[in-house]
């Protein structure tokens, strides 16, 4: 039975469409600002073309090679350094530890993915909420909440009608409880002797 409640739960739960839907509506927003884009692009365009027509290929060649040089001694230097410092009794701790670390890590960035993905599906309700055009009724709501004065008023002006509701629904009263008789005879101890 659980089995069948879990998943009617599951197939019934609109929290991945709310999520597709919220992805749906980040991407078109994300989209709205291509155009943007693309005029800066075009503006920036021919500088960026005469700059590279205007760049000596050799001065290139040569700072790629500094940049080769420096980066192999660097690395050099720090293999040489982590081969010295390894001790064979702390690579089992090391190991371990980072081990460990790996799996907070990994915890950590599974509890940043939920919140995430229950951001992106409550964005995505708010955004199927206001396709519907159900925030337009929440606001209608929320008026009405706030101001319940208005609703006296229009009862004054139809007297008629109210009077005719408070017709239709009957008042309810309540009766007050009975005491038992019976529970005063059973504690009473002078009629078993």
């Amino acid at each position: 039975m659980a089995i069948a409640d879990d998943l009617k739960k599951t197939l019934t739960d609109p929290t991945p469409l709310y999520f597709a839907a919220g992805t749906a509506d980040l991407a078109l927003q994300q989209a709205k600002k291509v155009p943007g884009l693309v005029e800066q692009l075009r503006a920036e365009a021919p500088a960026r073309i005469e700059a590279v027509k205007n760049t000596d290929p050799k001065v290139v060649q040569e700072k790629a090679r500094e940049a080769a040089k420096e980066a192999q001694e660097v690395v050099a230097a720090k293999v040489a350094e982590v081969l010295g410092a390894i001790d064979p009794k702390k690579l089992g701790e090391t190991a371990q530890d980072l081990a460990l670390r790996g799996v907070g890590v990994t915890a950590e960035y599974l509890v940043r993915a939920k919140e995430t993905y229950d951001k992106v599906a409550e964005h995505g309700e708010q955004a199927v909420r206001a396709w519907r055009g159900e925030v337009s009724e929440e606001i209608v709501e929320i008026a009405v909440a706030v101001e319940p004065e208005a609703e006296p008023e229009a009862k004054q002006a139809n007297g008629t009608e109210a009077e005719a509701e408070a017709e239709e629904k009957p008042v309810a009263k309540k009766t007050p409880a009975r005491k038992s008789t019976a529970k005063k005879a059973a504690a009473t101890p002078g009629d078993a002797s």
